[in-house]
């Protein structure tokens, strides 16, 4: 089955090539596709000159807008039978996602979400606050929804392509993970999960999503509870 993969991207220089080429080292069948959102520090002229000579490789420009609006953004140049949603901050190892779309090609599962909270990979130590703040969101969101997920928030989704397009996805910024998991939830698909290795950046590295964001996280959970 044909994997593609949305790299949503800004600012990550320092980290997209190794991304682009753990991904391609993979040896699927791999469609790429990388949004660069305003990034101003280069990233995409590196892949831009990368995916010279290669199949499969597409460069989505836009102004920056945020996570979410650079996931809409790569919807209509999809062409997989798999979606995964790919950091470009290397987070997230490319080395999980054989097992993430397995449940998928096997054809049990809808959806398939990495887990960073279900143990047995490697995870890295830091940041209490974001953790308690995971765990009180995975919580809200199964008593909302009625379900079982340990990690909600988690970056790494794999979907069959067509309940990827059937989403109805409106948020620009980081609540697109609440969005998307609230959409999916709502719905009667198959959804697993499988543990993965999570290598966590500090906000000196770069990370971007606050503390802001969590809460904005819950009111878009509530609203797709109530509306959507």
């Amino acid at each position: 089955m044909r994997v593609s993969f949305i790299v949503p991207a800004y600012n990550e220089a320092g980290t997209i090539l190794e991304v682009l080429e753990r991904v391609e080292g993979l040896g699927l069948d791999t469609q790429i596709v990388v949004v660069d959102d305003g990034s101003t520090d280069g990233t995409a002229d590196i892949v831009e000159e990368w995916r010279q000579g290669r199949n499969g490789i597409v460069l989505v420009r836009k102004a920056n807008g945020g996570k979410g609006s650079a996931i809409r953004a790569a919807v209509s140049a999809i062409d997989g039978d798999i979606v995964v949603i790919q950091d470009a901050d290397m987070e997230y190892d490319p080395a999980d996602v054989p097992s993430l779309i397995e449940p998928i090609e096997r054809g049990v599962a809808d959806v398939v979400y990495g887990s960073r909270l279900s143990g047995g990979r490697p995870q890295r130590a830091y940041l209490f606050w974001h953790l308690v703040g995971n765990r009180f969101l995975t919580l809200t969101t199964n008593v909302l929804f009625n379900t079982t997920l340990s990690d909600m928030e988690t970056g790494y989704k794999a979907f069959r392509v067509e309940v990827f397009r059937s989403l109805k996805l409106r948020q620009d910024d980081f609540a697109i993970e609440p969005e998307i998991t609230g959409q999916i939830c709502k719905r009667n698909l198959r959804v697993y999960e499988l543990p993965i290795a999570y290598y966590g950046r500090t906000y000196a590295e770069g990370k971007k999503i606050t503390w802001r964001d969590g809460f904005k996280a819950l009111r878009v959970l509530v609203q797709v509870r109530v509306r959507d």
